[in-house]
């Protein structure tokens, strides 16, 4: 396929600032957190676009929802494009949502320029992908794949106790689309979150596969006393276990600093005051390690800390593993046509893993799989203040295209002057 095809960089970096104008945050970024009526009005503005763009949509029972441009051949598996727009409570305004309007820009640049594919073109937006409010990150796709139970995800709940049951049927996103749909391949457009393109001048990655994640709650259950009388050698305090614990949580890391990520966080007290000692104390621990063995080591390590501080300090203690992704190893083939596609529009590309995880992660265990990074500004993610160049994304969105096609295959009669693009 020519480089005549081509996307509208201005169109697309249009669509992400009026996206980014749902659920704006005063720093600049984006507060559309799952099942909110913020994520609701961002689905809204693109199923609007979609529709303009003749595709049909549908959902299945956990809200991921399915934008389809027919192809010639209405029996082939389509090539799926997507991300997700959900953000994190102060996330920035590109995360997900760069590779969701990514799909739709493939999809209105093949209607500029009359190109049918062969098969079917579908752009994907994920259910809870960031795990920030309802804690299941890439939890659409889970479902989708079969890691996760419909009902259990549904009984979930956020911090106010409500569902996702709840919110999908009040957001009418509970939908009767099949999950672990046959797909020909499966590709997700998405900024790097990290520095390694922006240091090397590399306009495209080609991402290989992405590091095992596993996350944790752990709990310390002590013993409620006055703050002000109880002398400290006969204290069962748990915020000494979860010093210690922390302390050799972050010794782990610093030992093989260039593969282990570990991130204490989202810590708790019993009671919520400031003058009695804790009966009990919580927190998650994310962990991170590219190959599986190096990350049951790292539970292994964990736990055993956790036991022996708890012991240390006369407390009991829990761990409940509460999100676990395996590593992935994505698809040679849909790697191959990334490394093609960059290579056809003439843009620098290195090879790279992800550090963090995707919903292309769950896909690619029920279908051929594939990402492709663009750099973004100091690696920064997560942030507000996060941030990429309208010339990157262009470039990004021309690489999915035509790897896109290459997937899907471009129909025999594409070249027709004048041709009507049925969706």
């Amino acid at each position: 396929m020519s480089t005549e095809v081509r996307t509208d960089a201005g169109r697309l970096w249009s669509r992400l600032m009026d996206m980014a104008k749902v659920g704006a945050t005063s720093g600049g970024g984006s507060n559309r957190q799952a099942l909110s009526d913020d994520d609701q009005a961002g689905r809204d503005l693109f199923i609007e676009w979609v529709q303009q763009a003749g595709c049909s949509i549908e959902l299945d029972g956990v809200g991921n929802l399915f934008a389809r441009r027919s192809g010639t051949d209405p029996d082939a598996p389509p090539v799926v494009m997507g991300s997700h727009l959900d953000t994190q409570p102060t996330g920035g305004r590109f995360d997900g949502v760069y590779g969701v309007l990514g799909g739709l820009e493939v999809i209105e640049a093949l209607n500029d320029a009359s190109v049918s594919t062969r098969a079917p073109l579908e752009v994907a937006v994920w259910t809870n992908e960031e795990g920030s409010r309802f804690p299941v990150s890439m939890m659409g796709s889970a479902v989708w794949a079969g890691v996760s139970d419909l009902d259990s995800i549904r009984a979930l709940t956020d911090r106010s106790g409500v569902t996702v049951g709840a919110e999908l049927d009040r957001l009418g996103w509970s939908g009767t689309a099949a999950f672990g749909k046959p797909l020909s391949a499966y590709l997700e457009l998405h900024i790097e979150q990290g520095p390694i393109l922006e240091a090397s001048g590399s306009s495209i990655g080609v991402v290989t596969g992405v590091q095992g994640i596993r996350w944790f709650e752990v709990t310390f259950e002590g013993f409620a006393a006055h703050a002000g009388t109880t002398p400290m050698d006969r204290r069962r305090d748990p915020a000494r276990a979860l010093a210690d614990t922390l302390h050799g949580v972050y010794e782990l890391a610093a030992a093989d600093a260039d593969r282990v990520r570990v991130t204490p966080a989202q810590f708790a007290s019993e009671p919520a005051s400031p003058n009695t000692v804790p009966s009990k104390v919580s927190f998650t621990v994310d962990m991170r390690h590219p190959d599986a063995a190096g990350l049951d080591r790292l539970e292994a390590a964990l736990r055993s800390l956790v036991a022996e501080a708890a012991d240390q300090h006369g407390c009991g203690h829990r761990i409940d593993v509460i999100n676990d992704c395996a590593p992935v190893v994505f698809d040679p083939r849909c790697g191959g046509a990334v490394e093609a596609a960059a290579r056809l529009c003439g843009f620098a590309f290195e090879h790279i893993g992800s550090g963090a995880g995707h919903d292309a992660c769950h896909v690619a265990m029920r279908a051929p799989a594939g990402m492709i990074f663009i750099p973004c500004q100091d690696g920064l993610s997560h942030n507000e203040e996060e941030s990429i160049e309208p010339d990157d994304a262009g470039r990004g969105a021309d690489v999915l295209l035509h790897a896109a096609l290459e997937l899907a295959g471009v129909a025999d009669d594409t070249a027709n002057a004048g041709r009507t693009t049925e969706c």
